[in-house]
């Protein structure tokens, strides 16, 4: 009988451990999922939940946040809408203090036990918050097991850990790069990147590359807020574009680039007039849809192959056995953000994220 009674505690307690582990060993010449959005802020609180729900059911093997996790500059509309907040004064020196982990309590935990990928936005260093105070909030995420163990894989003295990150699992190498502020891309990272890109034309179970980041790479649809908002983000998020386009063309690997920041859903983003024109097109997707305010969508939008704005959901890839990659925009339903959210902030502030929650200009 007490043995019987071990055996139950000892699975309930490995449960997590089990979950993630089947979660980051996908099964050989299977299909498998992953999910990936970014911009949680303003309502992110409300969406989140919803979306982790989904993302579980789903069966995605991990989730992937590509940057804005709180506004920084003043509180957040759900943080100011939480019971504990509502109806009173926010001190700002306060919601500084509380910001990053009411985002760590009421956003990521939902997604346990499935492993959870962070990525810096520009957000994230906003004054007085600094990409080192990042680091050392979200340090037990970025230099995670699966993350370490490529970094030293990697280079062996390479103990330092950076917002900017890669690792493999099945046949893809997913890269997260960081171009959060105006000194971004660096020697550093670049010389980094292109390591990781060198490795995996190299390495024979790569056959594909999903390039996570915040900010989009230039020149493309969503280019009037992107890396071309600055002179070194252009020419080195350029540098970087053509780096991935050589890297396709040499390997015949696939290449998929994901980016935030803009707050509406686009697939086809570098279809615009300057890759075109060099013939030059990489599949690219926005999906910055995880809470923040939504956008317009851009003059150009009609070259994309899809775009849509005012909603709230996660890029849903499928790896293939072969090793290529199926994206589809999963959106969330008024009712699936409700059932998750109108418990702790009432239907009246669920129903003001999900209809009021915008800035058309």
């Amino acid at each position: 009988m007490k043995t019987a009674i071990w055996l139950i505690l000892a699975t309930l307690l490995s449960f997590p451990v089990a979950a993630q582990k089947q979660a980051s060993n996908p099964r050989p010449n299977a299909a498998w999922l992953f999910a990936v959005s970014g911009d949680s802020r303003n309502c992110g609180d409300v969406v989140m939940p919803a979306m982790a729900t989904a993302v579980r059911n789903d069966g995605a093997a991990f989730y992937w946040h590509l940057g804005d996790l709180r506004a920084i500059y003043g509180p957040d509309e759900d943080y100011k809408a939480e019971p504990e907040h509502r109806g009173k004064p926010v001190d700002m020196n306060s919601y500084l203090q509380n910001a990053w982990p009411d985002f760590i309590h009421s956003q990521l935990q939902a997604f346990e036990p499935l492993p959870f990928f962070i990525g810096i936005g520009n957000h994230e260093t906003k004054s007085p918050k600094t990409r080192d105070e990042f680091v050392r909030e979200f340090s037990q995420w970025l230099d995670s097991p699966v993350l370490r163990k490529q970094r030293l894989a990697d280079n062996p003295h390479d103990t330092k850990v950076r917002t900017y990150y890669h690792w493999i699992q099945g046949s893809v190498d997913f890269v997260y790069l960081d171009n959060a502020t105006q000194d971004q891309f660096d020697d550093a990272q670049l010389k980094w990147v292109e390591g990781v890109l060198k490795r995996a034309e190299e390495n024979p179970e790569v056959k594909s590359i999903v390039v996570g980041m915040h900010e989009a790479l230039p020149d493309s649809l969503a280019a009037g807020h992107s890396m071309n908002d600055w002179q070194r983000g252009a020419e080195t998020g350029r540098r970087v574009y053509r780096d991935l386009l050589k890297f396709h063309q040499q390997s015949k690997k696939n290449v998929y680039i994901l980016a935030s920041h803009s707050h509406f859903y686009m697939n086809g983003i570098f279809n615009s007039d300057t890759w075109r024109s060099q013939n030059s097109v990489l599949p690219g997707w926005i999906v910055g849809t995880a809470g923040a305010v939504r956008y317009a969508l851009p003059d150009d939008k009609d070259q994309a192959k899809e775009a849509v704005t005012k909603v709230y959901g996660y890029l849903l890839g499928t790896v293939n056995p072969d090793g290529s990659v199926d994206f589809k925009f999963q959106q969330l339903s008024p009712e699936a953000i409700h059932a998750a959210s109108d418990g702790r902030f009432g239907a009246d502030f669920v129903n003001y994220c999900i209809e009021k929650n915008t800035e058309f200009r």
